[in-house]
């Protein structure tokens, strides 16, 4: 595997993607279940963040500390599946700004377009972490990782729940200084660039729209 991809294969993280896959997990199962890899995916994706010393005064004495250091966060999910993580994601990071980033594929290129795109005022000041629970192609990513790029963002990591072998190649080929982070590596896509095994459609099932 790309030294760039972890693979978070914690026995709880492995249990809960059980529990997405089986066809027979119901709406609201499924959208709890999706938020709590969330969180479990992002204490993992947030291993690195820098600490800095503070001063504390206890009931009992005063000592020094540890806080967060360096930039804040900025999470930002791919619509509409991405949306089903990011309260998984505030549960631990509950002062992060929240942007959104909405793409379809066009039928004729099969390229990714754009139709929507709302970043906080000052993300270009912020690291960012995008969300989408399936890296299949790995085009919807890779496309929304170049946007934030694009507002300036220096420090973007990617997180998704499933992934295709063609989804993490293409975005590391494209993106090779962004961190990809991962619950389960599938084997490749059917026909309708769907992940095999997989779970379905995420946003379906998240929503309840199948």
């Amino acid at each position: 595997m790309n030294q760039n991809v972890t693979m978070i294969n914690h026995p709880l993280v492995q249990h809960k993607l059980s529990i997405l896959r089986d066809e027979t997990t119901g709406v609201k199962e499924f959208r709890e279940v999706v938020s709590e890899i969330a969180s479990l995916m992002c204490y993992e994706a947030t291993r690195d963040l820098p600490l800095k010393d503070v001063t504390i005064k206890t009931p009992v004495a005063t000592a020094t500390f540890h806080a967060l250091a360096g930039k804040k966060l900025a999470i930002i999910p791919v619509l509409r599946a991405g949306l089903g993580m990011v309260d998984g994601v505030l549960t631990l990071i509950p002062s992060a700004k929240v942007g959104h980033i909405g793409l379809y594929r066009d039928p004729d290129t099969l390229q990714p377009v754009e139709y929507y795109c709302k970043m906080p005022a000052d993300i270009s000041e912020r690291d960012a972490i995008v969300l989408d629970p399936m890296l299949a192609t790995g085009g919807s990513a890779s496309a929304a990782i170049q946007i934030v790029k694009n507002y300036g963002v220096k420090n973007v990591k990617l997180m998704s729940i499933i992934a295709a072998t063609d989804g993490v190649d293409r975005v590391t080929k494209d993106h090779p200084d962004v961190p990809v982070f991962i619950a389960a590596m599938d084997g490749g896509l059917n026909e309708h660039s769907y992940i095999v095994p997989g779970l379905g459609d995420a946003g379906d099932r998240i929503f309840g729209t199948k």
